[in-house]
């Protein structure tokens, strides 16, 4: 069978369920590639009629909205020791230095850690426990949450799917073996800025920690309230 014959036999409603819990669980505070999948789910509406890029949007968007409400609700019932248990479990993004810097993100931008966290893939994951653990209302924990869910979600879908309507033309001349080389070199490029992204991160923290407090400078505690 044809790889397009074979796509196009692939049920949407598949797509859109993978899309979701991948997202929502991603916001949870398990890493997954909820970007990788939302960014190939949204290529592959391109391609296949079947697949609507409304459905798939809507799809991303209720997973990031409703795992990031339930991991505000485990954050706050859980407290510190959530963040300890996570720590063992994900040692690699759940490290201390990795909460240290969420935490210094959210004392100094609020509400605007979760809007915007949403573009960056370790604040994506830890936003919601993290808005629990440091008890951040919830009114304003929601309205960042939804904001930033369709902005980014929504926006993922509609971007990539435009591109990829675009380029699906010029995509045929060279068959699906042009269109794998296009998905693969855009999911090394990307896998290659989170990388870069991830060593500047792993490296501000060690600056910081070369910088000493001033003496009698109070430590902020989770007081968002």
């Amino acid at each position: 069978m044809h790889i397009e014959q074979w796509l196009e036999t692939v049920p949407a409603v598949s797509v859109y369920l993978i899309v979701g819990v991948v997202i929502g669980l991603e916001s949870l505070g398990i890493p997954l590639p909820g970007e990788i999948i939302l960014v190939t789910a949204s290529l592959l509406a391109a391609s296949q009629d079947h697949i609507d890029p409304y459905i798939l949007g809507g799809a991303a968007i209720a997973g990031a909205v409703i795992g990031d409400s339930i991991g505000y609700l485990i954050g706050r019932r859980g407290g510190q020791s959530l963040l300890a248990w996570l720590g063992r479990k994900f040692p690699r993004h759940f490290s201390a230095e990795h909460v240290a810097s969420a935490e210094r993100s959210f004392h100094k931008w609020g509400m605007w850690a979760v809007f915007f966290g949403r573009f960056v893939a370790l604040l994506r994951i830890f936003a919601g426990p993290l808005a629990g653990v440091l008890r951040m209302p919830y009114w304003k924990f929601a309205i960042a949450n939804v904001l930033g869910g369709i902005v980014w979600a929504g926006g993922t879908v509609a971007v990539i799917y435009s591109v990829g309507k675009v380029a699906e033309d010029w995509l045929k001349r060279f068959s699906w073996l042009g269109l794998v080389a296009a998905v693969l070199f855009g999911l090394g490029s990307l896998l290659m800025m989170k990388r870069r992204a991830r060593k500047a991160a792993a490296e501000r923290p060690e600056t910081a920690a070369t910088v000493p407090a001033e003496a009698g400078e109070p430590v902020p505690v989770a007081a968002m309230d």
